[in-house]
């Protein structure tokens, strides 16, 4: 079917949507276009994109360097098997990510998405402690994370709505208490004594900032002395950087606030610039060095059909080489600063909890009677954002702001008018 954006569609429509009660939630607009920080729809309207589409559009929508570089590689090579075979993308994504990536992290394994990212992650970790002969299989993931839908994913995340249906399916894992502003203590005895009570393949966490669990940040140097823990224990670290790489934090990587060299480092969301779904998994020599073997059981056993797709990896290429030749970090900082400016008018309104940003990443608790992702506060803010054309999307009561890096003054204005306009309308206090 050839379509314009003229099209209709009869009828009732059969996508089912993610995240998505359909019996409570109105119908989707429809959006044709999107150009930096704005989206457009069929009947016009301009949406300010102030999530970054789920946290993936970093420099912008439709950038155009991106957009000539998948319209180039797609004429030349769309797609190969990459067991058995490479290409000139892939080599030139992998050298230049082990090059930007925290020290020591030498093998790059390329997947399709956050999730499976860190289950790559978590079967590396796995399969080194089997394959030199010392298997472990206990994860220790902080309380609070959420690292992914699929089910080794969901096992690590925090026991929840996201995933209680499927808790049969679900694998234990040892938790630790996030590590709250005054309780930090807590988290690093907690780590050492979940260590010294069984061998633990590994740690796995967000570094800095737990997205969908709340916009939760912690400071750098508990990072730096979980990296100390697990170092004394011979624990493999994890950090899942699919949100926070490539700048949201101010830095490349999150791990770099802290001078922490994690064993394996999980990236996907805004490594295309959001363009494209593509994740990687970089790991220390020695994990991959635990795989390989003249013994064919050693292999690493994990893929997908398109893994490291040509044009996904050409988006990639094109993002690094905006980072490397347009003054990206000089953005993320003004940006950062720019956030910080308008959280500030909230600090002393009872109206509102909790004022934290990191980088670009900004997030404030709106005080209601009834809390919590499945409070109806939820919805009801998303849809008030939503008549006032902008795409905020609250965890809940928290109201979070992560815009696309080319996002102006005024247009941060507008959103944060809007938060003032529902707390009126919503808050107490």
């Amino acid at each position: 079917m050839t379509m314009d954006h003229r099209t209709t569609f009869a009828g009732p429509s059969p996508v089912w949507h993610p995240f998505t009660q359909h019996a409570l939630a109105p119908e989707p607009p429809l959006v044709l276009r999107g150009e930096g920080a704005w989206l457009t729809t069929a009947t016009g309207e301009r949406i300010l994109d102030a999530i970054s589409s789920w946290w993936v559009i970093t420099h912008g929508h439709c950038h155009p360097r991106i957009v000539a570089a998948i319209r180039d590689q797609a004429g030349e090579l769309d797609q190969v098997i990459f067991a058995g075979h490479t290409h000139l993308a892939a080599e030139a994504l992998a050298r230049r990510l082990v090059a930007l990536a925290p020290a020591g992290l030498a093998h790059v394994f390329f997947s399709d998405s956050g999730s499976t990212a860190v289950e790559v992650a978590l079967k590396m970790a796995v399969g080194y402690w089997r394959n030199i002969a010392e298997p472990r299989s206990r994860i220790l993931a902080l309380e609070h994370g959420y690292h992914g839908d699929t089910i080794g994913t969901m096992s690590a995340g925090a026991r929840g709505i996201y995933n209680a249906a499927y808790e049969p399916l679900l694998f234990d894992v040892t938790r630790l208490p996030f590590p709250a502003q005054g309780r930090e203590e807590a988290t690093l005895t907690a780590l050492e004594a979940a260590c010294r009570e069984a061998p633990c393949a590994a740690l796995l966490v967000e570094p800095l900032i737990l997205g969908a669990g709340g916009m939760l940040v912690y400071p750098a140097w508990v990072l730096a002395e979980m990296r100390s823990i697990c170092d004394r224990h011979g624990v493999l670290l994890i950090a899942d950087e699919v949100m926070t790489g490539f700048g949201r934090t101010g830095r490349l990587f999150a791990c770099e606030h802290a001078s922490v060299m994690p064993d394996i480092l999980c990236c996907a969301k805004g490594l295309t610039g959001g363009a494209l779904p593509l994740a990687v998994t970089l790991c220390r020599r020695e994990i991959f060095d635990a795989h390989y073997s003249e013994d064919r059981r050693r292999t690493f056993f994990h893929s997908s059909s398109f893994t490291a797709n040509p044009i996904a990896c050409a988006a990639a290429n094109a993002n690094l080489d905006i980072w490397d030749e347009e003054p990206v970090a000089e953005r993320i900082a003004a940006l950062g600063a720019l956030q910080e400016e308008r959280l500030a008018r909230f600090h002393d309104d009872a109206r509102f909890a909790s004022m934290r940003r990191l980088g670009t990443v900004a997030a404030l608790d709106l005080a209601v009677d009834d809390p919590g992702y499945l409070a109806g506060i939820g919805l009801e803010l998303a849809a008030f954002f939503r008549e006032r054309g902008l795409l905020l999307r609250p965890l809940g009561n928290t109201i979070y702001v992560m815009p696309p890096y080319c996002v102006t003054a005024g247009d941060l204005d507008r959103v944060y008018a809007a938060i003032a306009a529902a707390a009126e309308h919503f808050g107490r206090g």
